[in-house]
Parts: structure tokens; sequence; C-alpha cells
């Protein structure tokens, strides 16, 4: 009887998606991960820091990494959101740069980027949107001049390409041992995946501008004796009026922002959500290296 091959070596790798803001890097994370973890919104610079995504494809463990878009940064808050994306393709094994194939901009931030080591993939997105016949000519004058890899062509939303590109990237990532447990889809703490889905309901349901001038502050993440989880979160926003558009007339808005949000946050977690939002002005905070680092972030300079 002929002897069975030996197993496939082990292989784990960091993967560095970026691109202009709404390309769909966190669209095309969770849908490599196969679960949402990003959130996800029709605003631009909607990702503010880079999110751990693990996906797990035959022998090999992808580490993706989604990135704030890159775009030309004026306040704090947006120097620490580029900060991340410099961060994140300075550790990639792997860079994905997304382009998205309706509106397709390469950002000028992306060659101060470094890591110059690390092999460059163009990945075309929203291809259900274009007629296919565009398509070629696009992907060969984004590639005229410069050193992408490989070329793909995905349709985030729908799917469509996805497993191919997972299996091309399980197939380059080099070899060696995991790094996280097979189970394991991010190393986020549940705190801070609820504040992010609380976020992502004052991008949907606050108008254009607003919701670049909040924030969500986790403060208390506790498990009860049934099983349910109690947590209080702070609505961060610059000044008086902005508070009174969160909280909404007899607080109808926040009211809805919070069910979409615990609505959402049990669904993530798998178990009953109790969430109290508290909205508190604190004027100047996207400026605040102290505050950007209980966000998350570090300002540029202090790294």
């Amino acid at each position: 009887m002929a002897e069975a091959p030996p197993p496939a070596p082990a292989r784990c790798g960091v993967v560095a998606l970026m691109g202009a803001s709404n390309a769909g890097k966190s669209t095309l994370v969770n849908a490599l991960v196969g679960q949402k973890l990003a959130i996800v919104s029709p605003k631009v610079q909607t990702t503010r820091t880079r999110l751990l995504g693990i996906a797990l494809a035959g022998p090999a463990q992808l580490l993706l990494f989604d990135t704030p878009g890159l775009f030309a940064p004026r306040r704090a808050i947006e120097r620490a959101m580029l900060a991340e994306a410099r961060d994140a393709a300075r550790d990639a094994d792997i860079r994905l740069l997304l382009v998205d194939a309706v509106r397709p901009v390469v950002p000028d931030a992306l060659a101060d980027l470094g890591a110059e080591d690390a092999p460059s993939w163009l990945v075309l997105n929203k291809v259900d949107l274009v007629a296919k016949d565009q398509l070629l000519p696009l992907a060969a004058r984004l590639t005229a001049g410069a050193s992408f890899a490989r070329v793909f062509m995905v349709s985030a939303l729908t799917g469509d390409g996805v497993a191919d590109l997972r299996a091309a990237l399980a197939a380059a990532v080099p070899e060696g041992p995991w790094l996280y447990p097979e189970d394991q889809l991010t190393d986020a703490p549940a705190r801070l995946l609820a504040a992010e889905l609380t976020r992502e309901q004052l991008f949907l349901q606050l108008g254009q501008e607003l919701p670049y001038a909040t924030a969500v502050l986790p403060e208390t993440f506790e498990t009860r004796a049934d099983g349910s989880i109690a947590i209080r979160q702070q609505i961060l926003v610059e000044r008086d009026s902005q508070k009174a558009i969160v909280l909404g007339r007899g607080g109808a808005r926040i009211r809805a922002i919070g069910e979409a949000a615990r609505r959402a946050i049990g669904e993530a977690l798998g178990a009953r959500v109790h969430l109290f939002l508290h909205v508190r002005v604190e004027p100047g905070w996207s400026e605040d290296a102290r505050m950007l680092k209980a966000l998350g972030l570090q300002a540029p300079g202090r790294r």
C-alpha cells in the first residue's frame, strides 16, 4: 500500500490591507476571515486603528491587518491613523493594495510607507460593479511602472474571487508555526470590539460630518451570573451642539443607536447584552494624546 504523503508544513504570515478610504479593506478582511470583525460604513475613514483578523486556509494561518485609509492627514487623530497604516506595512510579509474598481485611486501616501522587502499585490475590488471589458485596461494602467508581484480581481461584498485570493496568500506566506489558536479570529479584546460596533452605528445613523467628531470609549465590561454581559460606554463629542444631535429629540436617536449596537454586539459575542451609553462633551479630544491613547491610537512622535 502506498504511503500517505507527509502533511503540508504549517505556514503563518502577516498581510497588511492598504488603500484609499472606502476601497473595501474592512469588507475584504471580514470576507477572508468568514465572519464580521471590522466595522463597515459607506462613509470614508471609518477605520481608525489597525484591526487583526485571523483567517485559516489549509495549513496556513493568515494574520490580516485592516488599516485606516490613506489620505492627507490634518488633525492629530488623522496623523495617528496614518502612523497605524505605516506600522502595519512595516510588519507585513505581504501588502495588499486595494483599489476601488469603480473609483480607482492610488493614494500618494502609499509611496511613503516603506516595507521595501515585502511584496505588494494589487487587488481590484468591487469588480461586480464594473463592465468586464474595462477591468484588464484598468489593471494595466495601475500596474504600469509599478512593482506589483500579483494582481487579483475580487468583490469583497459578493465573495467573487475571495477564495482564490485566500488560497494564493496561504501559499505565499512563510513556513512557520501558527501564532494563535485555531478557533481565534482576532486579538482585539471583546470590550474594544463592542466599542467599535457602537461606533459603526454612529457612522450609519448620524449625518455626513458628525461621526468624525465622535469616538466611543469603553468604560466597563462585566459578565453577569446569568451569562449576559453589561457594557458601559462613553460617546465623546467636541461640542454641546453635537451632544444634542447624538441624543436626538427626547433621546430618540441615542436609543436607536444603542438598540442597533446592542443587537450587533450580542450577535458578535453570542450573548445577551445590556448596553448603557453616556454622551460626554470632551473639547478637542481628537488632538489630545491622552484621549487618543485611550482609544487605541498613539499620537505621532510618541512611538
